[in-house]
């Protein structure tokens, strides 16, 4: 595949403003008819940084990309992309950003070489930086001869991949991409993923992404933020965050019952707390992939009859879940709701659970009841 090329003084405008930041959010707010949709957001997104941007709907995260992307006016706060006022300055930002939002606007009545054609000219590139990034741009999407046919007989898969070549045409320093892979099938995704990489790490240039797919945030994004009713409530790397809601836990179902094995596990090395609930044991661990063994050694000396034995690790759904109220996914997995449950269920018993997160982390939501499981059952 062809590297794609940077047009001369590509991200010199980020190198130079003050915030040093190519997308700075201070106190960001928009408010409608007296309901704030976005309340208070700050954001710091370093030049060259993936940056996955999460949230269930309702949440004001696309309102937020909205207010970013020049398209909605803040009613408060101040937000810089590129080093410009999205308010003041909006036509220098628009100049230097890429978008491609959920819903594609595209002309049914062109065809793809003429949309990309027209989106080229409208950024002032020359006919000879239009036929590059044509032949660019269609290895990347490969539409093949369909970019010769009309849009309107586009798949919606085919009119996403278009709709991302045109925010690519002009070598934007700042790309949004609002669910890029929604409707995609699984091999498109990859490959939009393979280019979204190579994109970041050839030409620096910074990503920020919004998704429902939690395994795409914690497959490209270097930092991920969540946002709820209108609030940033936990921000960090994707592996900060899933430690941030508890450690490892292996769930073993056996045959009887599993009380009478919980001493035995409770001596195992590197076991933080075993929870026996009928004929299942739930066992909390720093090192799950280093403690299933041992465990399953002590489960046999216990003369317990093991039907199955699972290590989980935490996930951006635990995350989602533990800040939420709510799993971002609920496509059919074929995963068991008593998963998560236990999960749950185990963060509120895991040692350290009441003390404050460091600040820039994860924000506790004030309506979650924090408390021991014994003591909700008492109140």
């Amino acid at each position: 595949m062809r590297t794609l090329s940077a047009p001369p003084g590509h991200g010199d405008a980020i190198h130079r403003n003050r915030t040093g930041y190519a997308i700075y959010a201070d106190a960001l707010v928009r408010q409608f008819n007296g309901s704030r949709a976005v309340d208070e957001v700050d954001l710091r997104v370093p030049a060259g940084e993936i940056y996955g941007f999460l949230g269930p709907n309702g949440a004001g995260k696309s309102t937020a990309v909205r207010m970013l992307c020049t398209l909605l006016a803040p009613t408060g706060g101040r937000a810089l992309v590129a080093g410009y006022d999205v308010a003041s300055q909006a036509a220098q930002v628009r100049l230097r950003i890429g978008v491609a939002l959920q819903d594609a606007a595209l002309d049914p009545k062109q065809t793809g070489t003429e949309l990309l054609i027209l989106q080229g000219r409208l950024y002032g590139l020359s006919g000879k930086a239009i036929a590059s990034r044509l032949a660019e741009l269609s290895e990347l999407i490969e539409l093949g001869d369909a970019l010769d046919r009309q849009v309107g007989t586009y798949s919606g898969g085919m009119q996403r991949r278009l709709d991302l070549a045109a925010a690519l045409m002009h070598n934007p320093q700042v790309l949004f991409l609002d669910e890029p892979t929604t409707g995609l099938d699984p091999a498109s995704r990859a490959r939009v993923w393979s280019e979204i990489r190579r994109l970041n790490h050839e030409l620096g240039m910074t990503i920020f992404l919004t998704t429902q797919y939690l395994e795409e945030a914690d497959e490209l994004a270097h930092r991920v933020g969540i946002i709820d009713r209108g609030r940033i409530v936990a921000e960090g790397t994707p592996e900060e965050l899933k430690r941030s809601v508890g450690t490892d836990v292996i769930v073993a179902r056996v045959a009887g019952d599993a009380e009478c094995a919980r001493p035995a596990l409770g001596r195992v090395p590197g076991v933080l707390g075993v929870e026996a609930h009928g004929n299942e044991l739930v066992i909390s661990t720093s090192n799950g992939a280093s403690v299933i063994s041992p465990a399953a050694v002590a489960l046999a000396s216990s003369n317990m009859t093991v039907r199955e034995l699972t290590l989980r690790t935490p996930t951006l759904d635990d995350v989602f879940l533990e800040l939420t109220g709510s799993h971002i996914e609920r496509r059919n997995t074929g995963e068991d709701p008593s998963d998560h449950r236990a999960r749950r269920d185990h963060h509120d018993h895991r040692p350290g659970r009441d003390r404050p997160c460091p600040p820039g982390r994860v924000l506790a939501r004030p309506d979650v009841d924090r408390r021991p499981c014994a003591a909700r059952g008492a109140a």
